[in-house]
């Protein structure tokens, strides 16, 4: 039963209501959780309405019931992994760099948007660094950077319908990347498959970047780490670069777990 609230009913029933879906595995009808939070139905509708707009919650129509969303999962992932996360990531960035001599980001999901948490620089700059806009605390539309693609490939599709619901949500930076939800998708299925996502001048141009996904116990994507290179400087062999990459993901994964 819903616990009254003194000081704001509405955040408390929104409260109850996340809490609620929380404890549950699968898909919750609204009418259910009006019974079962003893709230009225047309409470239930509009505290729902709000936290599906904000990511909180996830309609998911073939089941005709709501799901917790991306955001409350970023949420608690965000209290309990953070400085875990830059601990035990951040020598495992300065291997990466050290190996492949260039500079490595650590980025999570914050909504829709690539949050870079870590930095960390090669002992000698090359010719591939350029001067980059992904410095630690820079929010950047996730589904233009590689880092934030590395993150989404990996959600469950009603996440990733909850973050891209409109068209307004795909914005473009260098007139470039996914304009629509299933070009979106399709680009995504690939890059899971190959196991690391790249972007060519989605961010700025002249530009390039790969990242891998990072993992939690659960197998959830949690971050990713990235790198950022002229596109026109020719690598002699990139693959070396992704491996770099791709590992240094794999150990701070296996780290987490």
């Amino acid at each position: 039963m819903a616990k009254g609230s003194s000081t704001s009913p509405a955040v408390g029933r929104a409260l109850d209501l996340l809490s609620y879906l929380a404890q549950r595995t699968g898909t919750v009808t609204a009418s259910t959780l009006a019974r079962d939070l003893a709230l009225p139905r047309s409470s239930v509708y509009h505290i729902l309405t709000v936290l599906t707009e904000r990511g909180f919650t996830v309609y998911v129509p073939e089941a005709r019931g709501y799901a917790l969303g991306a955001a409350a999962y970023q949420l608690a992932s965000a209290f309990t992994m953070h400085d875990q996360l830059e601990r035990l990531a951040r020598p495992v960035l300065r291997t990466v760099a050290a190996a492949a001599g260039i500079t490595v980001h650590l980025g999570i999901l914050r909504g829709a948007s690539t949050l870079y948490l870590l930095k960390e620089y090669p002992p000698r700059q090359s010719e591939l660094e350029p001067p980059l806009v992904t410095a630690v605390g820079v929010l950047l539309p996730a589904h233009l950077t590689a880092n934030g693609r590395a993150i989404l490939a990996h959600l469950p599709p009603e996440q990733l319908r909850a973050l891209y619901s409109r068209p307004g949500d795909f914005v473009s930076r260098t007139g470039r990347g996914p304009r629509t939800l299933e070009e979106l998708q399709t680009a995504l299925a690939l890059e899971r498959a190959q196991g690391w996502s790249e972007e060519v001048e989605l961010i700025a141009a002249g530009l390039r970047s790969a990242a891998a996904p990072i993992f939690d116990l659960h197998g959830q994507p949690v971050a990713a780490i990235s790198c950022t290179w002229r596109s026109r400087v020719a690598l002699r062999d990139p693959s070396e670069l992704i491996g770099h990459l791709v590992d240094g993901a794999r150990e701070i994964t296996r780290r987490l777990q």
